[in-house]
Parts: C-alpha cells; sequence; structure tokens
C-alpha cells in the first residue's frame, strides 16, 4: 500500500469511528437540559466531524408555519438561519421527503444562494436528507455542505440518513416534539430541552439562566414550591462550561441536623458513633462541576457558617478531619423562604444571604405564567403520560381546559403535573373531563335560561356582532368561574382590568 493510500485508509477509519460516536452520544446529549439553540449548534458541529463536512445544520420545520428553523430563540446576537416554506434544498427536502446530493450546488435551480451571501460561505457539495420520526413524518432537514475531499458518496448519504432517524428520536425528548397526531412539523414550546413555556414571565427567566450560565458566579433560584426552580438549575449546569462535570443535588429539607454537615462535607472514620470509614460528601462528588443546595433556607446556622466559610475559600474539612481540601465547585441554590424575613429573626447569617444572592433568579408561579401556558405545559404532561401509560387519544375536554386555565394552582407546575397523570389513569374513556382532574369544586351561579343549554361550552347564533360575541364568552366564562373576576381574568389570558374594561361595554 502507498504512503497516500495509507493515509486515505486511515482517514476513512477515522471517520468511521466518528460516525459511530456519534451515534452513540446522541441519546446522552439529548438528556441534559441544554439550550434548544445550543443543542441543535452541537448536533451540527458533532455531525460535520462525523461526515468530514465543513458545515452540518439541523433545521426543524415549525408545524404552525412550515418555515424551516435552524434556531429557536428570537436573539439579534445570532445570525439568523431561517427559510420560508420550500425554500431552497432544504426546503425542497422537507416539502418532498426525498435526500439530495449535489455535487455542484451552485449549478443546481434548488439551490438558495441568499444563505451564502448572508453568511460569508460557499458551498459547493451539499448533502441533505428528511428528519423523519416513526410514523415517516417529516419533522426537520439535517444537511452538511464541502466534503473534505471530494463529492459525498452514497455511503455518505446513507449514512446521515440513519443519523437523522437518530436526531428524530433524540427531538422527541425534547420540547421540540410533534403534537400529537400532527403530520409534519413540530411545536416550538420552549429554549430549553425540558422546560416548556413562552410566556413572557418564563422568557425574562430564560434570558436570565443564559447570562447566569455564562459566568461562574453563585446563583440563588427564589419561587413558591414547584414552580420548577430544580429545572432552571440543572439548566444552568447544562448550558456553563462545568456541563461535562457533575450536578450535585442536596435537598435540604430531608436533612436531620446531626447528618448535615455530614451530607455536605463528608466525615472521617471514628468522628461519631458508627462512622467506621472515611465517607467522601456532596461536595467532593461536585468536584469539577456543580453543586445544587434545594431549599438553603432550611439550614441550621451552624451549617450556614460551614458553608459561609466554603463558599469563601473553596475549602473544607471533613467532620471529624484537621486536612484542608480544596476543590473547584459552583454553587447553585434554591428556596421558597422570605430569607429577608429569616436574616431579620436572627435565623439566616446576612452575610451567607449576600454571598448565595450573587445572581438571583425568581422563577414565577404558574399563575402568573397565564393561562395559555397551563395549557401548554397539560398538553405537555398529557402527551408523556398517555405515551407512559398506553392511553393514545386522550385529549381534554373543553371544559376541562377551561377549569385548568381557572384555577390557581398553588402547588404549580408540579401539581398540574399530578392533576394530569391523575387524569390520564382514571379517565375510562378518551375524553377528559372535570371530574377526572381532581381540582376543587367551585360553586357557579346557575345560568340563565334558554331553550338549547349545551351540556359544555356557549351558545352563539349566527349574526352577531364581533363584539356580542366577545360579551358572551366573557359573561359564560365570569358564570363558570363563579363570578370571580382574577380567575376568569386568568381564564382568559387577559389582566383584571382588561376584563373590567371590556365588562362594563357588554
Amino acid at each position: 500500500m502507498s504512503g497516500l493510500s495509507a493515509v486515505l485508509a486511515s482517514a476513512a477509519v477515522i471517520e468511521r469511528e466518528h460516525k459511530l460516536s456519534l451515534l452513540l452520544e446522541l441519546g446522552a446529549l439529548l438528556a441534559q437540559e441544554l439550550d434548544l439553540d445550543a443543542l441543535l449548534g452541537d448536533i451540527g458541529h458533532r455531525v460535520a466531524c462525523a461526515m468530514g463536512a465543513e458545515r452540518a445544520t439541523v433545521f426543524v420545520v415549525d408545524s404552525a408555519t412550515g418555515d424551516l428553523r435552524a434556531r429557536i430563540a428570537e436573539r439579534p446576537d445570532l445570525p439568523e438561519l431561517h427559510l420560508a416554506r420550500g425554500m431552497g434544498v432544504a426546503g425542497w427536502v422537507a416539502e418532498s421527503g426525498e435526500a439530495v446530493n449535489l455535487i455542484d450546488a451552485a449549478s443546481d435551480p434548488r439551490h438558495f444562494a441568499g444563505v451564502d451571501r448572508a453568511t460569508g460561505f460557499t458551498t459547493r457539495t451539499l448533502l441533505s436528507v428528511p428528519v423523519r420520526d416513526g410514523r415517516r413524518a417529516i419533522r426537520g432537514v439535517l444537511q452538511v455542505l464541502n466534503k473534505h475531499g471530494g463529492p459525498f458518496s452514497p455511503e455518505d448519504e446513507t449514512f446521515l440518513q440513519a443519523l437523522a432517524n437518530q436526531v428524530a428520536l433524540a427531538l422527541d425528548r425534547t420540547t421540540l416534539r410533534a403534537a400529537e397526531g400532527s403530520e409534519r412539523g413540530v411545536q416550538v414550546r420552549g429554549l430549553f430541552n425540558h422546560i416548556v413555556g413562552s410566556s413572557p414571565a418564563v422568557r425574562a427567566v430564560y434570558e436570565q439562566v443564559t447570562r447566569a450560565a455564562a459566568v461562574d458566579a453563585t446563583v440563588l433560584l427564589r419561587g413558591e414550591t414547584g414552580a420548577g426552580k430544580g429545572l432552571f438549575a440543572r439548566a444552568i449546569h447544562a448550558n456553563s462550561r462545568r456541563r461535562a462535570g457533575p450536578f450535585v443535588t442536596v435537598d435540604c429539607t430531608t436533612l436531620p441536623d446531626a447528618l448535615v454537615e455530614s451530607e455536605l462535607f463528608g466525615h472521617e472514620k471514628g468522628s461519631f458513633t458508627g462512622a467506621d470509614r472515611r465517607v467522601p460528601g456532596k461536595v467532593d462528588a461536585a468536584d469539577g462541576g456543580t453543586l445544587f443546595l434545594d431549599e438553603v433556607g432550611e439550614l441550621t446556622l451552624a451549617v450556614q457558617a460551614r458553608l459561609l466559610r466554603f463558599l469563601q475559600e473553596h475549602a473544607f474539612e471533613r467532620v471529624g478531619g484537621r486536612a484542608t481540601i480544596k476543590v473547584d465547585v459552583r454553587v447553585l441554590t434554591a428556596t421558597h423562604r422570605d430569607l429577608e424575613a429569616l436574616v431579620a429573626q436572627g435565623r439566616f447569617r446576612q452575610d451567607l444571604f449576600y454571598r448565595l444572592r450573587v445572581v438571583e433568579i425568581t422563577v414565577p408561579p404558574l399563575r402568573a405564567r397565564g393561562g395559555d401556558e397551563v395549557l401548554g405545559l397539560a398538553e405537555h404532561f398529557l402527551e408523556g403520560f398517555t405515551r407512559r401509560y398506553g392511553r393514545p387519544g386522550l385529549r381534554l375536554s373543553s371544559a376541562s381546559r377551561l377549569a385548568l386555565r381557572a384555577h390557581d394552582w398553588p402547588g404549580n407546575v408540579r401539581e398540574l403535573e399530578h392533576t394530569i397523570e391523575r387524569a390520564v389513569v382514571l379517565c375510562p374513556d378518551e375524553l377528559i373531563g372535570t371530574e377526572h382532574l381532581g381540582l376543587p369544586v367551585r360553586r357557579v351561579a346557575a345560568p340563565e335560561p334558554t331553550s338549547a343549554a349545551p351540556v359544555e361550552g356557549v351558545v352563539l347564533p349566527l349574526g352577531l356582532s364581533l363584539s356580542e360575541v366577545e360579551a358572551r364568552y366573557i359573561e359564560a366564562t365570569l358564570r363558570a368561574c363563579g363570578n370571580n373576576r382574577s380567575q376568569a381574568a386568568r381564564a382568559l389570558g387577559v389582566g383584571r382590568n382588561t376584563l373590567r374594561r371590556k365588562a362594563l361595554k357588554a
């Protein structure tokens, strides 16, 4: 074998290894709570390396518009890569479902040169394949550009299609999954893998999480129990430079006072009765990664003092030990408690409080996120539980959707998740009614008698003006909410002042 042949053979072996490695890595990558834009970019980078290409892009088809999107967030600081339906080779592949392999992209009329002009990139060779799910529905397009050393081969096409199938499975485990029964595209429901939400309140948290992930500062996440503080903590870690390191969680509410220090910092043999060996603590386990202290407001003053010293010096001693141990750990904390009140009462150290809140992020309660978001989360949980329990075809009735919108959700997202799981388990047929949700029964005013009162919904005869339709719907919603204007405003997705103004007009 000549020297050149040996080099080419070696390169082919390395490329095959990269391809096989990528197939194994995709599943692990999607298990993390990554920023979806970063995720799509990371997959593209890995695919380009595996395929020996200069560039690779994962496009998703937006089910609402049919457009192809290579990023989810509408952020002006990132270059736009957005193709209208049917535009370019990727658009053609998304419409036709057929793969395209071009050895001279510039000569093909389907190639859209506008992207090259906008990015300063020159496309020479191109390979584009559809991303299909298990039902063969098209969810996106996987495209690679400019193979090193020549055009893409039939073997490349076969492998890229295999990768596209894996990408489809991967997307199905994120918020980019398809809606139940949809024939094409995905629902763009959130900016992170497993966090659903696009309300202004949640988008503000996304922005703060993204900024917090870029630095190593201590973060205090505040919010009610069940609001999702733990998910956002994982998102900070997974999008930080520490993402390859461990993410260690300590629930401070479950630790007996006598064992808190040992759990956090470990202990030496003989340090207390029953300590028959040296045991590293959670701080040791988080070395090189992130330590998340959930409900940090429950720590005793003695442990607070040790935690403060650790935050200041990044060093500690095990219980019963004298050796000082240095670790590289980032600390994230969360609490539902009013720490300022605890400081005033002498139950929480003021110096520790200031140390923890270098970056402070408040996670909004579910009731502040709006009725549309409640229903979006409900549908998200419904999809997951119908798959888990083998109940395809289940759907929410209009009465149950109204009840979900009107409920206060004191237990927040966690309460909603358990409510939907209960409904999936208890519902005997395909339509989930209010009786399956298990929500508190509201006393509602009896509606005025009509000649055709429906079981659920509102009678709207033809011939009404738009303002009359709105007035009747507002009136029906108020009745369903027991004339509670706050509940009705949340159900309608408007503010109390807007509801009051419209009700007066009605």
